[in-house]
């Protein structure tokens, strides 16, 4: 390759003229964007746009998830170099995928927050482009599911893994991790009817969620997790929502409120890589606080996770798996 030709690679974040396909990008250079994905607010041809929501001020232990965005996209470089395994295609072939930057907001003023969150959203989806949002802690999954069920006009499931249920109690409405479910079952937003919680290891409060405790996921594996889910789902309207925290400390040490006996990262790839058929309207990973990581092992498994749902909604776009032949 001559001198003239290298001028033209690096940088796809913001060089690449086309939200779809790939360039070559050295893993270990270049601006980082999730994915590689080009850097634009212009959704033109997009499928999904990837966020950062940068928010850790409703944690209840350790904070730190506001770095959750950088560090994942910092994990993402390898895997925006080859096809993805196990499908083996390329996704961005099929499916346009830009990254959105993050979500602005003033932390000096908590009460504005969830609304900024909602309104970045709306812009979003408004204009028929879903979403892959990065966190930040789980709190910033309420505006983003109050911006989806404004949208839809109806209530949505929601597929959430996490080592907590997220359903204390939410009198006088903290900005709390821990109770925005509990307020977006009451104000009609999410249907716990027709909708899962996995791997969950502690108490709260019951508001009618189905939960397929760790244990029980331990004792069945992923394949009896996503049948149990198809199953509860349905067709509805579906939110996936992965606290990083449903993974054991093990496996993602990187986070704020680590739970000891969670899903291992090949018994979480394996259930979401089977979310096939699902009717899936976004997606958001939360809680990564790389100051508690070591070697990227938290951020790179929330990078896989948003990777391969990523692949899902390629497949509904035409994507179609092909294993290879040798493989059993």
């Amino acid at each position: 390759m001559s001198i003239e030709e290298y001028k033209n690679i690096g940088d796809q974040a913001f060089r690449q003229t086309d939200i779809m396909g790939r360039e070559f990008e050295a893993t270990y250079a270049g601006a980082l964007s999730f994915l590689r994905r080009k850097y634009t607010r212009d959704l033109t041809g997009a499928h999904v746009a990837v966020t950062g929501i940068p928010l850790d001020l409703a944690t209840t232990f350790r904070p730190g998830a506001r770095f959750g965005p950088q560090g994942v996209r910092a994990a993402s470089v390898q895997l925006a170099e080859l096809d993805a395994f196990p499908f083996n295609f390329d996704p961005f072939e099929h499916l346009g995928v830009v990254d959105y930057g993050d979500c602005y907001f003033d932390h000096g003023f908590a009460n504005e927050i969830p609304e900024a969150i909602q309104q970045h959203i709306k812009e979003i989806i408004d204009q028929d482009v879903s979403t892959l949002c990065i966190g930040g802690d789980h709190f910033v999954t309420y505006p983003i599911l109050k911006a989806y069920h404004e949208k839809i006009g109806e209530p949505i499931s929601l597929v959430h893994f996490d080592a907590h249920p997220d359903t204390w109690d939410d009198t006088n409405q903290p900005l709390n991790h821990g109770t925005m479910f509990t307020r977006a079952v009451k104000e009609g937003i999410v249907d716990p009817s027709k909708s899962v919680q996995i791997g969950i290891r502690t108490i709260s409060d019951d508001v009618g969620f189905n939960i397929l405790h760790a244990p029980w996921v331990h004792e069945h594996g992923p394949a009896a997790v996503v049948k149990r889910v198809k199953e509860i789902v349905g067709d509805q309207p579906a939110y996936l929502t992965f606290d990083i925290d449903c993974l054991d400390p093990a496996f993602a040490p990187g986070t704020g409120t680590p739970v000891p006996g969670g899903l291992t990262n090949a018994q979480a790839f394996s259930i979401v890589r089977g979310f096939t058929d699902i009717n899936w309207i976004g997606m958001d990973i939360v809680e990564v606080a790389p100051a508690y990581d070591h070697a990227e092992i938290t951020a790179l498994n929330a990078a896989t996770i948003a990777h391969d749902y990523l692949c899902l909604m390629a497949m509904k776009h035409g994507a179609k798996p092909n294993p290879r032949p040798d493989a059993e």
